[in-house]
């Protein structure tokens, strides 16, 4: 039985208590909501804290709400809420899409949207959404808080910008009129680990894609953010010949590799088809929206 090495334990009051116990024991230190990818990490001594600072008690972090045209996201919203939240599925049916098929019911109730962006796996579902619905991460700490957009969140695999003396506390999504997004994934079995998944949105107006992006999970360090793919989408009419094109540039900007969950010539092949069945669900989507 693989255990974690000994640990401290503090709890958090408030976010002024968590980043200034952050702030003390800086790089040594983990905060804790979910922890399902920290614990396992920590039993194979792959993640070695000497604190954990648990947020669970951050109250003020569980929340999803409209303002100032955006969606706010408290970074303690759990998996449930966000499947469960009718102004996401309104405004963002890529989040219902996507946690519909996220782990299982225990980790859902339990696992936070800060937790999993700040885990920065390549595989984690929701950092694709983010991504493709142009987010931006709100950090805070004891000095203020500064902003960071979502492509530039994450700095390397299982590495954000949040600094030692810093946390994770808001996700601010823009509110944008003629707006569709769907998520496709492929997995093993029910709540696994993506084989290959792909998110899309499209903002469009009077039959054209004004904007559009792609997101990807689990084929490569960093195929969140495709920039050939969001050209090729911006000004174009959305037709079959536009999906299939958009899934050739979103292969070829992936770089997936051999494992249990398949080769990577199949994963390949995954992505172009996972990206053309999202872009054409999201279009539809955002067609509705136009009528």
């Amino acid at each position: 039985m693989q255990v974690p090495a000994p640990i401290e334990y503090e709890r958090a009051t408030s976010v002024e208590h968590a980043v200034a116990l952050r702030s003390e024991l800086g790089d040594e230190a983990r905060f804790i909501a979910g922890g399902h990818s920290l614990l396992p990490m920590m039993k194979l001594r792959l993640a070695n804290p000497t604190h954990l600072i648990d947020i669970n008690d951050l109250k003020e972090l569980f929340y999803i709400r409209e303002a100032d045209s955006e969606v706010r996201i408290g970074a303690m919203a759990r998996h449930r809420d966000l499947l469960d939240s009718e102004l996401l599925a309104r405004h963002f049916p890529i989040f219902r899409d996507a946690e519909r098929v996220i782990a299982d019911p225990t980790v859902r109730n339990r696992g936070t949207l800060g937790g999993s962006l700040c885990q920065a796996d390549p595989s984690e579902d929701l950092s694709a959404v983010c991504t493709a619905l142009d987010a931006s991460c709100v950090i805070t700490s004891s000095d203020g808080q500064r902003v960071v957009p979502m492509h530039a969140f994450h700095v390397g695999p299982y590495e954000t910008a949040v600094a030692n003396n810093e946390m994770l506390t808001e996700i601010r999504i823009p509110l944008r009129p003629g707006g569709g997004s769907a998520y496709q994934k492929v997995e093993r079995r029910a709540g696994d680990w993506a084989v290959v998944s792909a998110g899309a949105a499209v903002w469009m107006d009077a039959g054209t894609i004004v904007d559009g992006r792609v997101g990807l999970a689990a084929v490569g360090p960093d195929t969140t953010s495709i920039q050939p793919v969001a050209e090729a989408l911006a000004g174009a009419a959305p037709t079959e010949d536009l999906y299939q094109r958009v899934g050739e540039i979103a292969a070829s900007n992936c770089s997936p590799e051999t494992d249990g969950r398949g080769t990577a010539a199949y994963k390949t092949h995954l992505v172009a088809e996972l990206t053309r069945r999202a872009l054409r669900t999201a279009v539809a989507r955002a067609q509705r929206q136009e009528v």
